[in-house]
């Protein structure tokens, strides 16, 4: 096992997982900013305000972009178990 591959490897890993968790922070980011300046406009002060829509956004992305992000996983980990099984020992 060489240090470009052990590289390669951790790069690839951080690609995977950012593109993973892309949607599910941009939309929880998105939603919580509007519900901040919602309530910065209302002076309403709740704090658990902003849990409900935050779940329910999450939700609807993971519903929309799941089968899509277990293939991404999925895709990765077989090209990390058939490129481990190329190395020399």
């Amino acid at each position: 096992m060489t240090e470009a591959y052990v590289l390669d490897f951790a790069q690839n890993a951080l690609i995977v997982t950012l593109i993973l968790a892309g949607p599910v922070l941009l939309v929880s980011l998105i939603i919580g900013s509007v519900i901040s300046l919602i309530q910065a406009a209302t002076q309403i002060s709740e704090i658990t305000l902003t849990f409900v829509p935050k779940i329910i956004g999450i939700s609807v992305v993971l519903a929309i972009f799941g089968p899509w992000m277990g293939a991404q996983l999925i895709s990765f980990t077989v090209n990390l178990f058939t490129s481990l099984a190329t190395i020399p020992r």
